[in-house]
């Protein structure tokens, strides 16, 4: 193996996207149930509970990936990547709102990170933990976690950052 240099991966940040926390779908729209439209009361609010962080890894000039699963919370290290230790750590979002209400989660299909020396990296296949159709529970919420893989160009060392928008909305 070639030489390595050192990447740090922050933390990267999800907060709910200016849709997600104003509820494009709140006040007028309509849930439906057995038929029939009730009118949803309650604005939906979105936390982000646990950001979204894959730790620390070594990358080498081939290059490589960093994939962490919502459900097991398992990191896997694919191609020239190192685990250097450091604690990776799904993130999790929390959902309040009308309870029993159906909502969708929408998360982008990649994000830029940006390092602290101007170098980009990109986190792709964003999935969430969650069932094909999610439901706020009888007290209003729904938990879930999410997580994503990481694409890292050779020996592009850095810390890198970014922000995951996270919308959320009434179905």
């Amino acid at each position: 193996m070639g030489p390595r240099l050192f990447l740090a991966l922050g933390l990267l940040l999800a907060a709910p996207s200016d849709a997600g926390a104003q509820c494009l779908l709140c006040g007028d729209a309509g849930t439906t149930t057995g038929g029939g439209t009730r009118k949803v009361e309650t604005p939906l609010r979105v936390d982000v509970e646990t950001q979204l962080d894959m730790g620390r890894v070594a990358v080498g000039a081939m290059g490589g990936e960093v994939e962490l699963d919502p459900l097991s919370g398992a990191r896997r290290l694919r191609g020239d990547v190192v685990d250097l230790g450091g604690f990776a750590v799904t993130g999790t979002v929390t959902v309040t709102g009308e309870p029993g209400a159906a909502v969708r989660v929408i998360l982008p299909a990649s994000v830029d990170l940006e390092s602290d020396r101007g170098r980009s990296a990109r986190v792709s296949g964003l999935v969430t933990d969650l069932n094909a159709a999610p439901r706020l529970g009888p007290d209003g919420r729904l938990q879930f976690r999410f997580g994503g893989r990481l694409q890292i160009a050779g020996l592009d060392d850095g810390d890198y950052r970014g922000r995951i928008p996270v919308t959320v909305e009434y179905e």
